[in-house]
């Protein structure tokens, strides 16, 4: 028997233009310029012209630089602390032989090793994906349900979260050994797996870590040495063998400083407490749809061969969006960015992470009156430049917590606590987490251990046993 029935219901559709000015908004300084350069060689109505400074009175020739022994009298003769800040941001012109361009990072070595496996083409460009967003210290800090959105916009197809996380597993075969995990455990594990496991204590690590990190962090050893049926000396042997292990896949003491190889999206300076935001490198009134070009061959083209005609009507189309979007991208991120800074404007005066307010993307989207996919985006592999040292944007979103008096405050500001009690701490008898919280509470911070604890493990810092034996 046949029916009908009728039925109302809303769906959201994105236009493939909106999904692209989306991945345009992703793209950080260096990845706009790829951008750019990539559109320039493939369509011929765009053109570009090279950025010049516009204050005269500024501008040095090549020539005037090199009668010059010190870059500080010819730029900045009133302001010396510049010199080491801004120097290296410039073009190899300037420090053409600077050592960092011979010094390969982690990723770009991953990449190389990545090369060399037999993978199918959709693995591989997701695992240099996957490679491109580890932090500075090798983690994979982004869950893998918002990384295959995210590549999903990028590549402008379905991305399924299983996809991502096989890209991670190829990823976490490279070396160096823990590369790609996503907590310590995970880091830990993946070291332990390239060991014999048929020593004991390698076996029993494996086993203490899998089944028992939870025990571990809380630090109940009575329960674990029932449970893995060990006594002290066995424990000992297994938590020196931990110790010795790495907590991050890459060192902290690495030969990239981020002051030196970040190139900033935004400059914010402090006048008098008025907060200024800038854009580090403007792109939209050096591009530009080449109107000319367009004309001439319009007019050398007969109207009756449509295919040329379908192709310049095209072009031109393409070439006026991207110069549009590209300004749209520079408007939206000044709007949003200053939003930030009007919410954090003491933090951006003093440098003061204590000054730091609770802030989520809601917030900024309010205040914006923008859609917080965009502030995502926007914020998403973004730096900025202060005069306290450069930033990550996402560091500035944190939850808030109240304190005993009542105030709510970011849990940035927790953490950072945490970290500089730990930092001073004495190394052979390191802090518990219960004697956090009472430094904390003298601090006027009303924090449970159990807060402590995964503050402490979101900052992969380890528990105190580790720690001590680690010393």
């Amino acid at each position: 028997m046949l029916t009908q029935q009728q039925s109302q219901k809303q769906t959201l559709k994105i236009l493939p233009q909106q999904i692209q000015l989306l991945n345009l908004y992703f793209l950080n300084t260096l990845e706009l310029e790829q951008r750019i350069k990539n559109e320039l060689e493939e369509n011929p109505f765009l053109e570009t012209i090279e950025k010049k400074d516009e204050d005269e009175d500024t501008k040095t020739s090549k020539d005037e630089m090199q009668d010059y022994q010190d870059w500080e009298e010819v730029m900045y003769d009133d302001m010396p602390n510049y010199k080491s800040d801004y120097q290296n941001y410039f073009d190899s012109e300037v420090a053409p032989n600077t050592a960092i361009v011979n010094v390969k990072t982690f990723k770009e070595e991953a990449h190389q090793q990545l090369q060399m496996l037999d993978l199918c083409d959709e693995d591989r460009i997701y695992a240099e994906y996957v490679i491109d967003i580890l932090n500075n210290e090798g983690f994979m800090d982004h869950p893998l349900d918002e990384v295959a959105d995210d590549m999903s916009f990028h590549f402008q197809r379905v991305v399924e979260e299983s996809a991502v996380r096989r890209a991670l597993t190829i990823v976490q075969t490279l070396e160096p050994i823990g590369i790609g995990s996503c907590t310590i455990q995970d880091c830990l594990l993946l070291q332990l797996k390239y060991m014999d496991n048929r020593r004991p204590e390698v076996k029993c690590a494996v086993n203490l870590l899998r089944h028992h990190y939870n025990d571990l962090m809380h630090r109940q050893f009575e329960k674990i040495h029932h449970a893995l049926k060990i006594d002290d000396e066995e424990l000992k042997a297994v938590l020196s063998l931990i110790s010795g292990l790495k907590f991050h896949p890459v060192n902290e003491i690495s030969a990239f400083d981020p002051k030196n190889t970040i190139i900033p999206d935004f400059i914010i300076t402090n006048y008098g407490g008025n907060i200024q935001v800038n854009l580090y490198s403007s792109r939209s009134g050096s591009v530009f749809v080449n109107q000319s070009l367009h004309d001439e061959l319009a007019n050398q083209i007969s109207n009756k061969d449509k295919t040329a005609n379908q192709y310049i009507k095209s072009k031109l189309s393409s070439a006026q969006w991207f110069v549009n979007s590209v300004k749209q991208r520079e408007d939206t991120m000044l709007r949003i960015m200053k939003c930030i800074a009007e919410i954090q404007k003491d933090y951006f005066i003093e440098g003061d992470i204590r000054l730091l307010k609770p802030m989520v993307l809601r917030n900024v989207a309010e205040l914006s009156g923008m859609d917080i996919s965009t502030i995502s985006r926007i914020t998403s592999n973004k730096y900025a430049e202060t005069h306290f040292g450069i930033i990550y944007l996402k560091d500035l979103f944190s939850e808030g917590i109240a304190d005993k008096k009542g105030e709510v405050i970011s849990n940035k500001v927790i953490q950072s606590v945490i970290e500089d009690a730990i930092s001073t701490e004495d190394k052979k008898r390191p802090y518990t987490d219960q004697q956090l919280v009472g430094i904390l509470s003298s601090n006027g911070y009303n924090i449970a251990r159990r807060t402590i604890a995964k503050y402490r493990e979101q900052m992969q810092i380890p528990i105190a046993q580790i720690r001590a034996v680690w010393a």
